[in-house]
């Protein structure tokens, strides 16, 4: 965050570089930069004839090269971006000339999603002289949470662990699917306002009590009654909540719950580190632990490999719904 506020920071001032290579697996933030660039570098008389978008698949990097020596009309600067420019990665290198002797009044902008730049490599050396280069990393599961509060909090916004993990769980990583509800959250709700996972059941759809983060709970506190109701809501409903998804958070919880029995640290906060989990979750650790072992923790970790196996279709003939079913009973008894 801090290297793209820098980026922004600098454009507000006016400092624009000749190259940004916007590469990386997180496809969310080259769009923030790329947008941002385009909506505020030129003016609105300078766009109509200083803005130029391309696209990776119906260009060759010779029609870039081209449209970037080109003299800007009756502005400074010119903006030209290319977006999908993956589509072009195997002919990117060839880009080095004009990164070596660039057009000071072009500003070129190059999305180049879900890969990235050798660094050994001409091209990549050549921009980092002259332009700016910024890798887009993608985030790790049990950071996507501190994500949503971080922006929500910007927008005077706060949110509860639980409806933050409930996004999560329903969104997984994917940040523009995440950013757009949250953008309908913000429309509805006043500022100042806490999200709640009834704010989140009530405007995105997720229901607040039969989901995969109310699972977890239920098979950590050994709940079967409640355990087998979320089951059969989600053999009810498999668009919302697939098997494969569901098998892959439990997977995560007991090897998680296997790390924990092994700590020697146990206060809460050297817990929350040493698993990457939030404080406000600590404490299912703590309770689940008290009712698996650690050698029933291996055992179930056993049961979700054999299940994740089913569930692709391998060496069995089990629905969905009788897999899961199979494997809740398995992991409670």
């Amino acid at each position: 965050m801090n290297e793209i506020n820098a980026i922004v920071a600098d454009i507000k001032k006016g400092n624009t570089k000749p190259i940004y290579f916007l590469m990386g697996e997180e496809p969310y933030y080259i769009d923030q930069i790329s947008d941002f660039i385009e909506d505020n570098v030129l003016d609105e008389t300078e766009k109509g004839f200083n803005l130029q978008v391309m696209y990776g698949r119906d260009v060759a990097i010779d029609d870039i090269i081209s449209a970037a020596k080109r003299y800007p009309m009756m502005s400074e600067k010119q903006v030209l971006i290319v977006k999908e420019a993956q589509d072009l990665s195997r002919s990117i290198e060839k880009l080095d000339s004009y990164a070596e002797n660039v057009q000071p009044t072009t500003v070129l902008v190059i999305n180049y999603k879900y890969k990235k730049l050798d660094k050994r490599k001409k091209l990549y050396k050549a921009i980092d002289k002259v332009g700016v280069l910024f890798e887009s990393k993608k985030l790790y599961d049990n950071q996507v949470a501190d994500w949503i509060r971080r922006v929500l909090s910007g927008k005077n916004y706060k949110i509860e662990p639980k409806a933050a993990q409930m996004l999560v769980e329903f969104l997984g990583t994917d940040l523009s699917k995440i950013a757009n509800e949250l953008k309908k959250l913000m429309l509805i709700l006043p500022k100042e306002t806490i999200i709640t996972d009834h704010h989140i059941e009530e405007n995105i759809g997720i229901s607040k009590d039969f989901n995969n983060f109310e699972l977890l709970k239920a098979i950590g506190s050994v709940n079967v009654v409640k355990a087998n109701r979320i089951i059969n809501y989600f053999v009810e409903n498999p668009k919302n909540n697939p098997t494969v998804m569901t098998i892959s958070l439990l997977n995560n919880f007991f090897t998680k719950l296997l790390l924990f029995h092994g700590l020697q640290d146990k206060s809460k906060s050297s817990v929350s580190k040493s698993l990457g989990v939030g404080f406000y979750f600590v404490d299912d650790y703590f309770l689940a632990a008290k009712n698996y072992s650690m050698r029933k923790v291996a055992k179930v970790i056993g049961y979700l490999r054999d299940a994740d196996v089913k569930s692709k279709g391998v060496g069995a003939s089990q629905t969905q719904e009788d897999i899961l079913k199979e494997l809740i009973f398995k992991i409670l008894h």
